[in-house]
C-alpha cells in the first residue's frame, strides 16, 4: 500500500504526464457493474485502489478524466453493501475496516471541499446511505457502528431535503428520548431564563472526602429535590464582585437529586445502570452526526427544537449523572470506569451540539434572548458540575469541561455582547471555584484552570472591544478576591479543619497564577495597570509582606507582569524586586536570619532569581532591556560588596543565584560595540567577584563535578581553596550557574576599562573589596592564593615565582579575565554575541588580543597576558576538537566558529604590534596544521586574497616599513596556504582560486593584486617532479594529480606528462565560467525584456501604484525561463547519454560546453527564492553528477570533475547532495560492471585474450567498449573522490558516511573488480582512500564508528589481497606516463601501509582493556574471538605488505625498464614467514596462495606449503584449474594417488597445460587422460586446431587410443580440423635420422598407425564433407606436385612449365581455401605468378593465389603467395613459429608494440609443403643487390632524410619489429640469420624466416658460431642507436621494448614450454643434442626477479650489440653462398 501512496502522489503533481499509471490505478478498482449488482465482494487490493483513487481526487479534485470521480461514486453508492461481512475480503477485521472507511471517508472530504460538482453528486447520496447504515438490521451491526464513527469524523456532503429527514432518522433509531411536555420544558427553561442571573444550585461536598490536591476525585452528596426543577427554585445569592466564589461547598451548586431520599434519586442511579454500553455509543454517534447535519445544512425550525429539548434534557441529566458518588454504583473498576466514560463522550457530543444550536439559532428573534439566558446558565451549570465531580480528573471530563466553556465564551458574543455583563456575573463564580479546585502543586494547573483560562481571555479580548465597564469590574473582582481571607477564616472556623485552610491558601494561589495568566495572554497595559498596584500593595503592606507562599506566588506574578514589558509596570515591579533582594540580604547574618522562615530562603535562592531571569527572557524592548541590564549588573556589584564582607561566609550564595538572569539579558548584547566606560566597570566588577567567589566552572581539563545549589549560607573555607578550586574543581554550585557564567562570557567585553594606566592604578580594584574582608590588599597570604590560582589556571605557563610583582587584588583580576577569556572558548567556542553576518568581528579572539594592545605593561603581566591568549586557544582547539563527531546544524555551528576565529587571525596579521603579529601567525598555523579543512573554506581564502590590503589602514600616515613587513608576511602565509591547500586536495583548491577569480572579476581593481598573481604563477603542478612542497602528500597520487588537471580545465592531454600551472589555467577558466555564467544572465535579461515566449501582448503602462504586482509577474517569467533551459539541458543531456549507450562517440567539446552551461543556469538560481521547479533543478543536477558515469570515458570523466569542482566551489552547501549523486552513481557502475568493476573474463585482458591456448577458460569476444578506458575513467573520478575526502575529513561527517558508503559497496564480497591489469594502479588507489578513511577513528568525527571502521579496514585488506587471486600480469598503456602512474599509485599505497598509524588499542578492536584475562568480552557477534580477530587480521595486512612491495617492484620494472637499480633490497624471509605466508593466503582465498607460488617460481618452501594445502583441501578448490600442477604429478600418477580421483570435477585447464598432461612423464593414466580430453573437447576444435603438431606426437604414447578418440570426434565436429590433422597425418609418415632401436621400434608403430587414423577419419566424413575433402586435397596435390614435374626441365624452361602446368588446374567450388590460413577463400590461381626458386636439389616454386576472406566482402579479392616444397621438411618451422604465434599473441594481449609475423607452413606430406609468402617483403639480401651501403642509406632512400615523419616512422617500424624478434630469438635461439633469411616489408620492419636451424642447433655441425642471442648487426644499430653509443632515445626504446617483451615471455613460460615439450619425440633436428627443453627454461630465468631478469635482458642487448661473430657469419654467407652482407 505505501508503494501505491507513493505512485499516487506523484501522478498528483503531474497527472498529465502520469495518466497511463492512473488508469493502471482506476483498473485496479472494482467496477460499477460489480459493486452494484448482486452481492458484491472486493479483494485487498481493490481495496487499496479506492483508496489510492480517492488520495488522488483529494490532492487533484478538478481533474478532467471523469473516471475516477465515477469509480468513486459508484464505490460510494455501494457502501450499504459492505455492511455484510460477505462484502469485505476473508479476515478483513472491524479494525481494518475503519481504517478504510476513516481514510475513504477523509479522501473524498478533501475532495468534495474543493470541487463543487463531485460534491454534489456526493451529497446525492449521502442521505440514503446514513438512513441505511442506521436502519442495517440484516447486516453486520459492528460494520455499521465503525462506518457511523467514520462518518462522525469526516462527514460528506448532503443535501439540504435530506437533512430533516436524516435528524428525525436519527432520533428515531438511535434510541434519543424526545421529552414528552416539551411546553413544561420550555416553561421551565423561561422560569430559569427569568431568575436572577446570580442564581447558583447549592452541591453540598461530603465532609469526609473534601477536595485536595492529595486527592484524586471528590464525592458529591445531594439534598431533597427533584431534576426536573428549574433554576427558579434555587436560593439566588447576590454577590457583586463579593464572596460567594468564596463560600463553602455547603452553599455551592446545591442541586437537588434525591439520592438519599430512598426513592427517585435510587431510580435515577438505576436508570444510568441500566443504561447499555451499546445504546451509549449510539447515542453518542447520533449527536455526532446531528452536529454535522446541522453544519452541513438547514433544518426545520421544529425539528430544530426538539433537537434542543433533546440536548437540554441530556445536560440536567448530566448534573444528576455527575452528583453520583462513586460508592453508590454498584459496578466498581474498570467497569465503571468504562461506563463513566461512554456516558461522559455522549454528554461531550451532547455540548458540541448544543453550542452548534446556538450558532444555528436566529439570534434577532423575539425568543432568541431568553434562549441565551437558558442556554448560559444550562452551560454554567454543567461546567460547575463537571469541576465538583467525583470523575472530574478523568480525561474525557477535563474535555467536556472544555467544551462547555467554549460554549460559554461562544454565548458572550452572541447578540453582539448583549449577555456580556450577566455572562462576567455568572463567569466569576466559576473561576473562582476552579482556582479552588486546581492544584497548586507543579507548573501547571490541570486542564480545567486552562480551560478556564482561555475562556476567561477570549471574554476579555471580545469584551475590551465591546463594552469594558463590566470587564473592568470583572478583572478588579478578580484581583482583589484573593485578598479576602477573613471570608475564609470564618468558614474554616465552621468546619474545624485543617485542610480548608490549605484549601483556601490553593484558592489564593491560583487567583494569582490566573490573574498574572490572563495578563500575559491579553497583553495590555490597562490590565496590568488594574491589577500590579493591588500586588505591590499587598507585598509592601498586605498581609504578603511576611514570608510565605502568597509572596513568593505575588513576587512570581509581579515579574511576569514587569516581562511584558510595559515601561510603568516595569518600573515599579524592577524596583521593589531588587528592594526585596537586597533587603532578604541585609537581613542576612543578624540574629533574626537564624529563626527565618523557609520561604524567606526560598524567596532570596529561587524566586526573584527566577523572577530576575523572567524579566530578563520577556522584553523585548531595547530600551529597557539596556536598563535591566544595567540595573542587574549593578545589583551584582552590590550583591558582590555586601557578600565579600560576610566573614566565614560564602559569596556565591548571593551572586550565584542571579547568574543565569544576568546571562539572559546579556544574551543579545554585541560585546565588540563601543561600551560604555559604567557599564563596562559593572562588567568587570562581576567578572571580579565571579573569580572571587569561585562561580566560574573549572577551566583546566578534567570532568567537571558539580553541587546542588546551596540553601544556606556555605562556608568553603580560606580564600585560597576557592581560587585553586575554582580553576581545577570539582565546581561546588548549582550546575545552572556555570552554565549561566559561560552565556555571560559570550556578550561580555573586554574587561579594558578607558585609562591609559588602568591596570597599574590599583585603587579601582582596591574598591571592590569590602573594608570589613580580609582580602583586602593587604592580605599577602590571599594575595598568594591568588598568584596560585593564577599559575594553575595559565597551564603553569607563568611560574607563581614570576608573579611577585602582582598584587594579590590584580591577581585576582587577572584570574577573572582568565576565567573569562577561556571560558568564552569553552562554552560555544569562542562565538561573541552579535550578527550572524558578522564573520571575524564575532570571534572572542577580537576581545583577547585587546589586552595586549594596552602599553607600558609590566613584564610579569603581559607574560601573564600572553599566556591567556594561548590558553585560550588551547580552549578552542579543544572546543573543536570534542566537536568534531557532530552532524547537521551542530557540524554548521562548528565549522562556522572555525571560519570565523581563522578569519580574525588573518586579518590580525597586519597589526602593528609584532608581538600580537607574532602570536597571530603561530597560533594561524596551530589552527590550519589541526583543522586543515579551513585551508578551502571560502572566508578564509577571501581574507587572504582581498581582505587584508583592503582593510584601511588604522593609523592616519602609512609607515613604509610597516607596510613592508605586512605585506612580507602576507605573501609568506598566502603561498603556504596555497601550496599546502594544493598538495591535499588540488581540485577543490583550484575551484575555489577560480572562484575568487571570478568573484574579482578584474584583478587590477584590487591593489595587492601584483603580490597575488607573482606569488600564484610561481606555483606549479603536475605529474613530473614537484617543487611546491617535500614528501609525499595527497596530490602525489596519480589519481588525483589526474584529476587536478581535469578540474583545472586547462584540457591538458592527461596521457602524457604534464606541468599545470595553476594561476594562468586558473585565470582561463575562471574566465570560461564567467562567461557561461553570464551567457545565462544575458538570456534570462532577454527573456525577460521580451516578456518571455508568451504570445500574448504585455502591458507596460501599469500606473506606478502597481509596482507590486509587476514585480510579482516577474516571478512566472523567472520559472518559464528557467523551465525553458531546464527541459533544453535535460534533454541534452539525455542525448548524450543515449548516445553512448548505443555505443557512439559523444562529442567532447559539445558535452563540455553543455555541462558548463547547465552548471551556470543551476548556480544563478541558488540564490533566488524561488521554490519551484526544484524537482527539475534537482533532475539537472543528477544528470550533471550521473552522465559521465554513463558515457564512460575519460574525457566525459575530466568535464564532470570540472563539473563538479565548479559546483562544490561557488556552493559548497551542495557539496552533500553532489557527493551523494556521485556515490550512487559509482555504486550503479558497481551493479553493472563497469571500468573498474567490469570482473567479467572478457573484460580481464591478457588472460582474457590469450583464452583457451595460455590461460584457462572459453574464448569469449572482446567487449565493444575499450575496458581501459573505462578504467582510465574510473581514476579520473577516483581522484575527485580522494580530492572530497581529504577536504570533508574533518568538518563533514554526512559526507564522510557518504564515502563510507561507496567503500562499503565497493569492497562487499564477492570480489568484484576488474581483474584487468590496466587497473591495478585505480584499483590500488581506491583501497588507499579506504584505508585514509579507516584512519579516520583516530579523529574525533568518526570515533564513534570505530568498530565498524576496523571491520571496513579488514575488508580493504581483504578485497586488496583479492587483487593477488590471481597470476601476476603486465599490460603497456602506449603512453610515457601510464606505466610510471601505475607503479606511483601502488607505490602510494604500500607507503601508506608502511607509515599507517598504529590504534593504541589495535589488539582490542572494541576499544576495551581486558581485564582479569576474561575472554567473553573478547567475544564479537560478527568477529567471534577478537584475539584471535586481531592477530589474523594483522598477518593479512604483513601479507598484503609483503604482496605490495612485490607488485611496486614489477610495476617499477615495467615503468622504467632499463633502470639499471637494484629493487630496493627486501628484508629476507624466513622459511617460516613463507609458509605463514602461504597459510594467510589460503584461508584468505586459496587462489591467492597459488598466485603467490607463481610470483615466487624458484621458492621450493612456498611450493612445498602451498601443495600441501592444496592437497588438504582438495576438495574446496575444485574451481580452480591453476591448482592442478600441486597435485596432478608424476609422482602422483605413479602412485596412483587418491587425489587424482578430484579430476572429473576439476575445472577445464588451459590447452598448453592439458598438452604437457600428454607427456610420457604421466604414463597416460586413465583419470589424467580423460581430465585432458574433457578439457580438449570443452574448447571448439578450431581452437585446438593450433596445437595439431602436439596432438599428433602424443598418439605416440596413446596405449589407450584415448587422444585417437578425440580426434575422430573433434573431425567429425570440423572438417577443417580434420583437413589440418590429415595434413599432419601425412607430414609425420617421415623416419627420424638417428634413433635408438626402441625408439625406432616405437616409432615404427606410430608410423603404422598414422595412415589408419587417417582412413578413419575420411570414413567418418559426411558426403558433403567427403566432396570438400577431395576437392581441397586433390587441388593442391596438383599444385604441389607441379615441383616434381620441374625437377628435370632446364632452369631456364622452369617458368613456362610452371605456367603450363598451371593452366591444367580447374577449381572446382568455391569453398576451397588455403591450407596455411584457413581463413582464405581461393577464388583462383594467377597462373603468370608461377616461379620457381633457387635450391640445391630441391625445385619449390612460388604460386599466388586469388583469395578473400571467409567472413568479409566477397568482392574483396587479394593476392597471396605461396611456396610449394617437396624433399623439405616443414615441421621444425612449424614449431618455430607455433612459439612465435604464441608470443606475438602474449605481446598483442599485454600492449606492448612488438611486431611478429608468424606467416603460415603446412606440412602436406613427406618431406612436402606450403609455405606462405610474407606480403610486400625482400630479403635484406635483395635490397643489397640493388643499392650500395647499409640499412640507413637504404631507409634514407626509401623513406626520406633523416628526421622526416616517413624516416622516423619507418625506424621506429625497424625497431619495434627488431625488439620482438630479438625476444623471440633468445628463446627459439634461430641460426643461419644471414642477410637471406631476414626480409623487411615496405614500412620497414623486419620479419625473420627459415628456422631450419634453432634451439641446440646451428649450421656447421653445430659449431655455433653465431654467438649472440639475437642478431644486431652494425647496420642494424646504425638505425637502431643514432649515437653508437648505446646511449640514444631510439636505443632505450629498443632495450625497453626488449625488457616489456621478455618479461610478458615469462608470464607464460609454461605454456611455451609444454607447446615445445611434447614435440621432443617427433625427430626433429632441433632435439637431436643437448637438453633443448632445460635449456629453453633456463633461458626464461624462473630463478630471477623481475628486476634481475630485465638487468640480464639488457646484458643480452649490449652483447648482441654489433657483435663482431655476426658480421663474421654474414662475411662466411656472402663468400660461400653470394648472399649480401
Amino acid at each position: 500500500m505505501e508503494s501505491l501512496i507513493e505512485l499516487c502522489d506523484l501522478i498528483a503533481e503531474k497527472p498529465e504526464q502520469f495518466a497511463d499509471k492512473l488508469v493502471w490505478i482506476c483498473g485496479r478498482c472494482p467496477s460499477a457493474e460489480s459493486l452494484l449488482t448482486g452481492s458484491p465482494r472486493v479483494s485487498r487490493s481493490q481495496l487499496n485502489a479506492v483508496l489510492a483513487v480517492a488520495r488522488f481526487l483529494s490532492k487533484c479534485p478538478n481533474y478532467d478524466d471523469q473516471r475516477p470521480k465515477s469509480l468513486l461514486l459508484a464505490f460510494y453508492r455501494a457502501i450499504p453493501s459492505s455492511f455484510t461481512p460477505s462484502f469485505w475480503p476473508q479476515s478483513f477485521g472491524n479494525d481494518a475496516i475503519a481504517s478504510f472507511f476513516n481514510d475513504y471517508f477523509a479522501c473524498m472530504c478533501r475532495a468534495a471541499e474543493s470541487a463543487s460538482d463531485f460534491a454534489t453528486d456526493i451529497a446525492g447520496f449521502t442521505g440514503e446511505i446514513v438512513i441505511s447504515a442506521t436502519g442495517n438490521v440484516s447486516g453486520d451491526l459492528g460494520i455499521s457502528r465503525v462506518f457511523l464513527n467514520a462518518l462522525a469524523l469526516n462527514f460528506p456532503p448532503i443535501l439540504s431535503s435530506d437533512a430533516n429527514r436524516l435528524v428525525s432518522c436519527l432520533l428515531e433509531r438511535l434510541e434519543i428520548t424526545v421529552p414528552n411536555s416539551p411546553r413544561e420544558l420550555i416553561s421551565s427553561e423561561a422560569a430559569s431564563s427569568q431568575s436572577s442571573p446570580l442564581s447558583l444550585n447549592h452541591f453540598p461536598y461530603h465532609s469526609n472526602e473534601r477536595a485536595s490536591p492529595g486527592n484524586e476525585v471528590s464525592n458529591a452528596s445531594g439534598s431533597s429535590g427533584s431534576v426536573a426543577d428549574d433554576a427558579s427554585s434555587s436560593k439566588g445569592i447576590v454577590t457583586n464582585g463579593g464572596s460567594a466564589g468564596w463560600k463553602s461547598n455547603v452553599d455551592i451548586l446545591n442541586v437537588s437529586t434525591g439520592l438519599n431520599d430512598g426513592g427517585g434519586g435510587k431510580g435515577i442511579l438505576i436508570s444510568f445502570e441500566q443504561e447499555s454500553l451499546e445504546n451509549l455509543e449510539k447515542q453518542e454517534i447520533a449527536f455526532k452526526l446531528i452536529r454535522h447535519v446541522l453544519d452541513k445544512a438547514t433544518v426545520d425550525s421544529k425539528l430544530l427544537e426538539q433537537v434542543r429539548l433533546v440536548t437540554k434534557e441530556q445536560l440536567q441529566s448530566m448534573l444528576a449523572f455527575l452528583k453520583i458518588r462513586k460508592r453508590d454504583w454498584s459496578e466498581q473498576g474498570h467497569l465503571l470506569k468504562a461506563r463513566v466514560s461512554t456516558k461522559l463522550s455522549v454528554y461531550q457530543a451532547v455540548a458540541k451540539l448544543q453550542i452548534k444550536i446556538l450558532a444555528s439559532v436566529d439570534l434577532d428573534g423575539k425568543s432568541s434572548k431568553r434562549f441565551l439566558h437558558g442556554t448560559l446558565a444550562l452551560l454554567i451549570e454543567a461546567a460547575e458540575a463537571c469541576l465538583f465531580s467525583v470523575w472530574r480528573k478523568l480525561r474525557i471530563c477535563e474535555e467536556l469541561f472544555g467544551s462547555l466553556l467554549g460554549g460559554i465564551s461562544q454565548a458572550a458574543v452572541a447578540r453582539g455582547g448583549q449577555l456580556l455583563r450577566v455572562l462576567l456575573i455568572r463567569f466569576k463564580p466559576l473561576v473562582l471555584t476552579t482556582c479552588i479546585q486546581a492544584d497548586t502543586w507543579g507548573s501547571s494547573q490541570g486542564a480545567m484552570f486552562q480551560s478556564v483560562l482561555k475562556a476567561t481571555c477570549e471574554i476579555i479580548e471580545y469584551g475590551w472591544i465591546k463594552e469594558r465597564p463590566p470587564v473592568d469590574t470583572f478583572i478588579t473582582g478578580l484581583a482583589t478576591s484573593f485578598r479576602e481571607r477573613k471570608d475564609y477564616e470564618e468558614e474554616l472556623q465552621q468546619s474545624h479543619d485543617a485542610k480548608d485552610k490549605q484549601a483556601a491558601s490553593a484558592g489564593q494561589l491560583n487567583m494569582i497564577r490566573l490573574l498574572a495568566d490572563l495578563n500575559v495572554s491579553v497583553n495590555k497595559p490597562e490590565v496590568v495597570d488594574l491589577i500590579l498596584p493591588l500586588f505591590i500593595e499587598s507585598l509592601e503592606e498586605g498581609d504578603a509582606s511576611a514570608p510565605g507562599l502568597l509572596r513568593l506566588q505575588l513576587l512570581d506574578a509581579v515579574s511576569r507582569l514587569a516581562s511584558l514589558g510595559f515601561e510603568k509596570s516595569y518600573r515599579e515591579a524592577v524596583v521593589l524586586l531588587i528592594r526585596s533582594y537586597l533587603s532578604k540580604l541585609s537581613a542576612v547574618g543578624s540574629a533574626e536570619s537564624k529563626t527565618v522562615a523557609p520561604e524567606a530562603t526560598t524567596e532570596r535562592v529561587e524566586t526573584l532569581p527566577a523572577g530576575f531571569l523572567v524579566i530578563a527572557g520577556g522584553l523585548t524592548d531595547t530600551k529597557l532591556r539596556s536598563d535591566f541590564r544595567h540595573r542587574l549588573l549593578s545589583l551584582c556589584s552590590d550583591v558582590g560588596l555586601a557578600a565579600e564582607s560576610k566573614s566565614g561566609r560564602s559569596g556565591a550564595d548571593f551572586l550565584g543565584p542571579l547568574l543565569p538572569a544576568v546571562a539572559e539579558i546579556c544574551s543579545d548584547f554585541d560585546p565588540t560595540i563601543d561600551v560604555e566606560p559604567s557599564l563596562l566597570k559593572l562588567f568587570r566588577n562581576l567578572w571580579f567577584y565571579i573569580a572571587l567567589f569561585g562561580l566560574a566552572p573549572p577551566i583546566q581539563k578534567g570532568q567537571v563535578t558539580t553541587k546542588s545549589v546551596s540553601t544556606s549560607l556555605n562556608s568553603v573555607g580560606s580564600m585560597g581553596v576557592i581560587a585553586v578550586q575554582a580553576v581545577g574543581g570539582p565546581y561546588m554550585w548549582n550546575a545552572q550557574w556555570a552554565s549561566a557564567v559561560q552565556r555571560i562570557s559570550q556578550g561580555t567585553p573586554p574587561l579594558v576599562v578607558s585609562s591609559v594606566k588602568w591596570l597599574e592604578d590599583e585603587l579601582e580594584l582596591n574598591a571592590l573589596h569590602n573594608p570589613g574582608s580580609r582580602r583586602g590588599s593587604g592580605n599577602e597570604k590571599a594575595a598568594v592564593s591568588q598568584r596560585s590560582a593564577l599559575s594553575a589556571a595559565l597551564g603553569g605557563r607563568v611560574e607563581v615565582s614570576g608573579m611577585g610583582t602582582i598584587s594579590g587584588v590584580k591577581a585576582t583580576y587577572l584570574l577573572a579575565v582568565a576565567f573569562l577569556e577561556i571560558i568564552r572558548f569553552s562554552s560555544n567556542g569562542g562565538m561573541l554575541n552579535g550578527s550572524p553576518n558578522s564573520t571575524a568581528s564575532r570571534s572572542a579572539f577580537s576581545c583577547v588580543f585587546e589586552y595586549l594592545k594596552s602599553p607600558n605593561l609590566m613584564p610579569a603581566v603581559s607574560q601573564c597576558l600572553t599566556a591567556i591568549v594561548h590558553r585560550a586557544f588551547e580552549t578552542a582547539i579543544l572546543w573543536l576538537d570534542e566537536r568534531a563527531s557532530e552532524t547537521g546544524h551542530d557540524a554548521e555551528i562548528r565549522e562556522s566558529a572555525l571560519s570565523i576565529h581563522a578569519c580574525f587571525l588573518i586579518k590580525n596579521l597586519s597589526q602593528r604590534d609584532e608581538h600580537i603579529r607574532d602570536i597571530s601567525v603561530t597560533l594561524l598555523n596551530q589552527l590550519r596544521d589541526k583543522f586543515p579543512q579551513i585551508l578551502w573554506n571560502s572566508s578564509c581564502l577571501d581574507s587572504l586574497l582581498f581582505s587584508i590590503h583592503n582593510d584601511p589602514p588604522s593609523a592616519a600616515v602609512l609607515d613604509p616599513a610597516w607596510v613592508a613587513t605586512v605585506r612580507s608576511l602576507y605573501q609568506k602565509i598566502v603561498r603556504e596556504w596555497i601550496v599546502i591547500s594544493l598538495s591535499y586536495a588540488p581540485c577543490t583548491s583550484q575551484g575555489l582560486l577560480q572562484e575568487k577569480i571570478c568573484k574579482a572579476n578584474n584583478w587590477q581593481r584590487t591593489q595587492p593584486t601584483a603580490d597575488v598573481v607573482s606569488l600564484l604563477s610561481e606555483i606549479r603542478i603536475g605529474t613530473g617532479k614537484n617543487d611546491c612542497w617535500s614528501g609525499t602528500k595527497t596530490a602525489n597520487i596519480p589519481a588525483v594529480m589526474a584529476a587536478a588537471a581535469a578540474a583545472s580545465g586547462g584540457n591538458l592531454k592527461l596521457t602524457e606528462a604534464f606541468n599545470l600551472e595553476v594561476l594562468s589555467t586558473g585565470i582561463v577558466s575562471a574566465t570560461v565560467k564567467c562567461n557561461h555564467a553570464g551567457e545565462i544572465a544575458g538570456m534570462r535579461r532577454l527573456y525577460e525584456s521580451i516578456g518571455g515566449l508568451d504570445p500574448k501582448p504585455v502591458t507596460t503602462d501599469l500606473p506606478a501604484s502597481d509596482s507590486e504586482m509587476l514585480s510579482q509577474n516577474l516571478h512566472p517569467k523567472n520559472e518559464s525561463f528557467n523551465e525553458v533551459l531546464l527541459t533544453k539541458f535535460v534533454r541534452l543531456l539525455q542525448q548524450f547519454v543515449n548516445t553512448a549507450e548505443k555505443g557512439g562517440e559523444v562529442d567532447k567539446s559539445s558535452f563540455r560546453d553543455t555541462c558548463s552551461q547547465a552548471t551556470a543556469l543551476l548556480l544563478s538560481n541558488l540564490e533566488s527564492d524561488m521554490k519551484s521547479n526544484i524537482e527539475s533543478f534537482s533532475q539537472l543536477l543528477r544528470l550533471l553528477c550521473w552522465c559521465p558515469a554513463y558515457i564512460s570515458t575519460p574525457d566525459a570523466m575530466e568535464t564532470g570533475v570540472f563539473v563538479w569542482t565548479w559546483l562544490v566551489s561557488a556552493a559548497p552547501q551542495l557539496g552533500s547532495l553532489v557527493l551523494a549523486e556521485l556515490v550512487d552513481a559509482w555504486l550503479w557502475t558497481i551493479d553493472t560492471k563497469r571500468g573498474l568493476f567490469a570482473s567479467e573474463m572478457r573484460c580481464a585482458g591478457p588472460a582474457a585474450k590469450l583464452r583457451p591456448h595460455l590461460s584457462p577458460g572459453e574464448p569469449e569476444l572482446q567487449p565493444e567498449k575499450d575496458p581501459v578506458e573505462q578504467i582510465m575513467a574510473h581514476r579520473i573520478w577516483l581522484g575527485y573522490f580522494i580530492d572530497r575526502f581529504e577536504v570533508v575529513r574533518h568538518d563533514s561527517v554526512e559526507q564522510l558516511l557518504l564515502l563510507g558508503r561507496m567503500l562499503q559497496g565497493t569492497t562487499k564480497l564477492p570480489w568484484n573488480c576488474s581483474r584487468h591489469p590496466a587497473a591495478t594502479g585505480t584499483f590500488f588507489t581506491l583501497m588507499l582512500l579506504g584505508l585514509k578513511f579507516c584512519s579516520c577513528h583516530l579523529q574525533r568525527n568518526l570515533h564513534n564508528f570505530r568498530t565498524g571502521l576496523q571491520l571496513l579496514e579488514d575488508r580493504i585488506y581483504r578485497t586488496s589481497l583479492g587483487w593477488f587471486a590471481h597470476e601476476p600480469e603486465w599490460f603497456d598503456g602506449n603512453n610515457s606516463t601510464f606505466s610510471q602512474s601505475e607503479a606511483q599509485s601502488l607505490s602510494m599505497f604500500v607507503h601508506h601501509l608502511l607509515n599507517e598509524r598504529m590504534d593504541s588499542t589495535q589488539s582490542d578492536p572494541k576499544g576495551r582493556v581486558p581485564e582479569n584475562g576474561n575472554s567473553k568480552e573478547q567475544y564479537h557477534p560478527v568477529w567471534g574471538q577478537m584475539e584471535n580477530y586481531a592477530v589474523g587480521r594483522e598477518k593479512r595486512k604483513q601479507l598484503l605488505l609483503m604482496l605490495c612491495h612485490h607488485e611496486a617492484d614489477r610495476l617499477e620494472v615495467w615503468a622504467q625498464p632499463v633502470g639499471s637499480k637494484e629493487s630496493a633490497s627486501r628484508p629476507k624471509v624466513s622459511s617460516e614467514k613463507w609458509v605463514e605466508y602461504a597459510r594467510t593466503a589460503f584461508s584468505v582465498d586459496p587462489r591467492i596462495a597459488l598466485s603467490l607460488a607463481a610470483r615466487f617460481p624458484a621458492n621450493g618452501v612456498l611450493k612445498s606449503e602451498v601443495a600441501l594445502l592444496v592437497q588438504t583441501y582438495i576438495l574446496e578448490i575444485r574451481s580452480i584449474p591453476q591448482a592442478l600442477p600441486f597435485f596432478v604429478t608424476p609422482k602422483a600418477v605413479d602412485e596412483n594417488s587418491a587425489l587424482l580421483q578430484q579430476l572429473p570435477h576439476w575445472a577445464a585447464c588451459s590447452i598448453t597445460q592439458a598438452l604437457e598432461f600428454l607427456t610420457p612423464a604421466y604414463k597416460g593414466h586413465p583419470r589424467v587422460m580423460a581430465y585432458v580430453l574433457r578439457v580438449l573437447e570443452s574448447y571448439p576444435p578450431e581452437r585446438v586446431t593450433f596445437f595439431m603438431p602436439q596432438l599428433v606426437q602424443s598418439l605416440r604414447y596413446d596405449e589407450e587410443r584415448l587422444v585417437e578418440g578425440y580426434l575422430l570426434r573433434a573431425a567429425q565436429r570440423s572438417d577443417i580440423f580434420a583437413h589440418i590433422l590429415i595434413w599432419h597425418l601425412e607430414g609425420e609418415t617421415s623416419v627420424p635420422e638417428s634413433g635408438k632401436d626402441a625408439v625406432s621400434t616405437k616409432n615404427n608403430s606410430f608410423q603404422a598407425l598414422l595412415p589408419v587414423v587417417r582412413e578413419r577419419i575420411i570414413e567418418g566424413f559426411t558426403p558433403k564433407a567427403l566432396d570438400l575433402f577431395k576437392r581441397e586435397f586433390d587441388f593442391f596435390d596438383k599444385v604441389t606436385s607441379i615441383s616434381g614435374v620441374l625437377f628435370p626441365v632446364p632452369k631456364e624452361e622452369r617458368q613456362a612449365g610452371i605456367r603450363r602446368e598451371l593452366e591444367k588446374i580447374q577449381m572446382e567450388g568455391d569453398d576451397l581455401y588455403l591450407p596455411t590460413a584457413t581463413n582464405k577463400l581461393l577464388r583462383g590461381i594467377q597462373v603468370d605468378s608461377g616461379i620457381a626458386l633457387q635450391s640445391a636439389a630441391k625445385v619449390p616454386i612460388k604460386i599466388t593465389f586469388n583469395v578473400v576472406d571467409r567472413d568479409g566482402d566477397p568482392k574483396d579479392i587479394k593476392p597471396q603467395s605461396c611456396i610449394f616444397k617437396v624433399g623439405d621438411d616443414c615441421r621444425q618451422d612449424v614449431l618455430a613459429l607455433q612459439v612465435i604465434s604464441l608470443l606475438k599473441d602474449i605481446f598483442e594481449s599485454v600492449g606492448i608494440n612488438l611486431y611478429l609475423l608468424p606467416y603460415g607452413v603446412l606440412p602436406t606430406g613427406p618431406e612436402r609443403g606450403i609455405i606462405e609468402v610474407c606480403r610486400n617483403t625482400r630479403s635484406r639480401s635483395q635490397m643489397g643487390e640493388t643499392t650500395d651501403g647499409g640499412l640507413y642509406e637504404i631507409f634514407q632512400q626509401d623513406y626520406g632524410p633523416v628526421g622526416s615523419p616517413s624516416f622516423e616512422a619507418a625506424r621506429e617500424n625497424f625497431i619495434i619489429s627488431s625488439a620482438g624478434y630479438a625476444v623471440a630469438s633468445l628463446l627459439l635461439q634461430p641460426k643461419d640469420r644471414h642477410n637471406g633469411n631476414l626480409l623487411f616489408d615496405n614500412v620497414g620492419r623486419l620479419v625473420h624466416i627459415d628456422f631450419g636451424f634453432i634451439l641446440e642447433t646451428s649450421p656447421g655441425g653445430n659449431m655455433r658460431f653465431e654467438s649472440a642471442h639475437f642478431k644486431l648487426s652494425h647496420e642494424m644499430t646504425q638505425l637502431i642507436d643514432p649515437s653508437g653509443a648505446m646511449k640514444s632515445e631510439t636505443w632505450h626504446l629498443f632495450v625497453s621494448l626488449c625488457v616489456k617483451g621478455y618479461l610478458a615471455a615469462r608470464r607464460y613460460m609454461d605454456g611455451i614450454v609444454n607447446t615445445v615439450l611434447l614435440m621432443l619425440d617427433s625427430g626433429l633436428p632441433c632435439f637431436s643434442r643437448g637438453d633443448p627443453i632445460g635449456n629453453l627454461r633456463k633461458r626464461f630465468h624462473p630463478e630471477m626477479s623481475d628486476r634481475e631478469a630485465a638487468n640480464f635482458m639488457i646484458r643480452t642487448c649490449t652483447d648482441a650489440y654489433n657483435k663482431w661473430t655476426t658480421a663474421g657469419y654474414d662475411l662466411i654467407q656472402y663468400l660461400q653462398q653470394g648472399i649480401e652482407k
